[in-house]
């Protein structure tokens, strides 16, 4: 049922609840009881004089009559709904829920962003027991050095004669490793309190650098039509984010690239042939007879009001991924071991020949994007080195002329995947087998 027949529903609930009689409200009204019972029952039509009155009787805002829960709580419950737990939700009935029901249909709509939330924090968790280098180096200090102080212990409980030399130099040995161990612990747990805000975590050069894009909408109009180096360097000298000399190197980097498919493709004719046929990457590479790599990126770099959500993704040829630009609804991991299925990898394989997919991400949402991916040789082969490829993928809302495509069901890691039976898989998924 649409929402502007869902009036007269939402003005019957109103008046029970107010505790009116139907006769008392037309009354109030001015119109017959007959004529407000068919309003009520949706099989007529109101005006905006008389909803206006009603509105007044009933002591509420004529808007929360005619336009009902607002769009946000609406979509909120919708995606609520979507969600793969094997229930099925009368998606059809969602605005008369909202509208007979709002304080339930708020706090449906709470617990589902607060269980997104701790599903957001457990992936982060699981991707850094399975790839973080600080933290696997942290739970190896403590294992050994708990290691090192059961051994001793054991040598003082079942050595019955030990000499009071060797006693004390065991016994100040425990002391030493339990100091280190109290340490140990303080500093992993220092590191994991930062896990519950882990969108703000920045953890590694590269994570700065992507940070510091996204501070700037991965934007930069002061790069605009400039070749000079002290441009970027102005850029840099204004941040207050990166705190490595590595990722600056890299920002340094990612701006001189900018910087490049600036001057190949100005801003102006971007945003023309982009509001003449959309983002569409092949028809601008033809009308700027230009690669697509180049189009990827400049793509990416345009503002978000003007061309929508757009996700990148470089990686080089062992899959290592070299930059990313997160898009909501597909989730990328940080660290090297996406899933093998995704075309950013087939196309290494192929290089210059672009691909084209329909992707459905498993897991919470199963969100579809439109994905092009394409290879590029950037440094030829010689008779001691292989050609270096070097992968790219842009991601795109899925489009409703693509309507009806086929579709491919991909994950984001192995690790947190719950897809079953896939030939990809490198590693079992916490998903699958519970904690």
């Amino acid at each position: 049922m649409s929402e502007s027949s869902m009036i007269g529903t939402r003005i019957r609930e109103r008046r029970v609840i107010n505790g009116l009689k139907q006769s008392d409200l037309a009354r109030q009204v001015g119109i017959s009881p007959s004529y407000l019972n068919l309003i009520e029952h949706n099989r007529r039509r109101i005006g905006g004089k008389t909803l206006i009155k009603l509105a007044d009787a009933l002591q509420v805002e004529p808007t929360l009559l005619s336009e009902g829960a607002e769009a946000t709580l609406i979509s909120a419950l919708r995606e609520a709904a979507g969600r793969p737990d094997g229930h099925t939700a009368e998606l059809d009935r969602t605005e008369e829920f909202a509208g007979r029901f709002p304080g339930w249909a708020q706090l449906l709509s709470s617990l589902n962003a607060r269980v997104t939330d701790l599903e957001r924090t457990v992936e982060t968790l699981t991707d850094r027991l399975a790839h973080d280098p600080h933290l696997a180096a942290s739970l190896h200090e403590v294992i050994s050095t708990v290691t090192a102080i059961r051994s001793t212990s054991s040598i003082l409980v079942e050595t019955e004669s030990l000499e009071p030399e060797w006693q004390n130099r065991f016994h100040r040995n425990i002391n030493e490793e339990s100091s280190r161990l109290a340490e140990g612990a303080e500093a992993l747990v220092r590191y994991l309190e930062g896990a519950a805000n882990s969108e703000a975590e920045i953890r590694s050069p590269q994570d700065e650098m992507v940070a510091f894009l996204d501070h700037h909408g991965f934007h930069f109009p002061q790069l605009e039509g400039t070749a000079e180096a002290a441009a970027i360097k102005a850029v840099l000298d204004q941040d207050a984010i990166m705190h490595s000399d590595v990722a600056r190197r890299l920002a340094r980097d990612a701006l001189a690239q900018y910087q490049a498919d600036a001057r190949r493709l100005p801003l102006s004719e971007m945003l023309a042939k982009v509001q003449d046929c959309g983002p569409d990457p092949e028809q601008i590479s033809m009308a700027f007879d230009c690669d697509l790599p180049t189009v990827f990126r400049r793509l990416a770099a345009l503002p978000a009001d003007l061309v929508g959500p757009v996700g990148l993704l470089t990686c080089d040829a062992a899959g290592t991924v070299l930059f990313r630009k997160p898009m909501d609804g597909f989730a990328m991991p940080r660290d090297a071991g996406a899933c093998a299925l995704w075309p950013l990898f087939q196309v290494l394989g192929q290089p210059q020949v672009p691909m084209r997919r329909r992707l459905r991400q498993s897991g919470r949402g199963q969100n579809v994007v439109l994905a092009f991916a394409v290879a590029e040789q950037v440094a030829a082969a010689t008779f001691v080195r292989p050609a270096l490829m070097r992968g790219h993928m842009l991601l795109l809302p899925d489009a409703d002329s693509e309507q009806g495509s086929p579709l491919q069901d991909v994950g984001s890691s192995c690790r947190i995947c719950p897809l079953r039976n896939c030939p990809a898989r490198r590693e079992p998924s916490i998903i699958m087998d519970g904690f």
